[in-house]
């Protein structure tokens, strides 16, 4: 891969791109930014202090998750609060250990005391699917529409949006993923793979020696922060 741009950022998580330049991110007061060419508008929830993850797959419907708190915040697209998920107060209790999003008024969440990922209506507050147990540590989850992918300590397993598994791969090392329309990027210690979609075969990218503190992608190009550093890179395949 080859680099084609990079800018200075100041952030303490970044959680997405878009396809015209979008940022998502944290700052370390817990503010979330939607930063744009022109403009940066921030959304703050003091009772629930940090954010662990947030996803801006749907920009009409950004999730955030406060794990210490057990809760979801659910913003619009100008990160006003549309919708607010305690999952302290749902029946059942659920205790939820990942989030991530869902189509319609879907989340994909994982319940610990179960060990089982589940689609979760928000709305109706009904489980609209569930997998059977998972077996190992879940490290990483992400979604869109159509799929969820789901990291563990074991396996990689890939989930269609009816809850079916239709991919399982060995984890052989791997640490986080993220991934865009047409592929999945895993990170292993400071090496990136790739699995394309419709193959089966996760490869290696070839790259300089980098030091990565976080990695996204957004179609072909790939975000690689660290140092205050925010660098895009062409994909390219070995």
């Amino acid at each position: 891969m080859h680099l084609k741009d990079s800018a200075s950022l100041k952030a303490k998580d970044i959680f997405g791109i878009d396809t015209f330049g979008t940022l998502y991110y944290t700052t370390d007061d817990n503010t979330f930014n939607k930063k744009t060419k022109d403009t940066t508008i921030t959304y703050t929830n003091f009772q629930l202090s940090e954010i662990t993850t947030a996803n801006a797959f749907n920009p009409l419907k950004i999730n955030l998750f406060y794990q210490d708190f057990n809760t979801v915040i659910i913003l619009d697209n100008r990160l006003a609060e549309v919708f607010k998920v305690d999952f302290n107060t749902t029946q059942p209790y659920k205790n939820v250990s990942f989030v991530s999003t869902g189509f319609d008024n879907t989340l994909w969440i994982f319940n610990q005391d179960l060990q089982q990922l589940e689609l979760y209506d928000y709305k109706s507050n009904t489980i609209r699917l569930k997998t059977v147990p998972i077996q190992s540590e879940i490290l990483d989850l992400k979604s869109d529409y159509n799929n969820c992918y789901m990291l563990t300590e074991n396996y990689l397993y890939i989930y269609n949006y009816f809850g079916s598994l239709i991919a399982k791969h060995l984890n052989k090392g791997y640490e986080s993923l993220a991934f865009s329309k047409a592929h999945l990027i895993l990170k292993k210690e400071d090496k990136l793979f790739i699995l394309s979609k419709n193959t089966d075969e996760i490869k290696p990218i070839s790259h300089s020696n980098l030091l990565i503190n976080q990695f996204l992608v957004t179609n072909e190009t790939l975000y690689i922060y660290h140092d205050e550093i925010l660098r895009q890179y062409q994909l390219k395949l070995e």
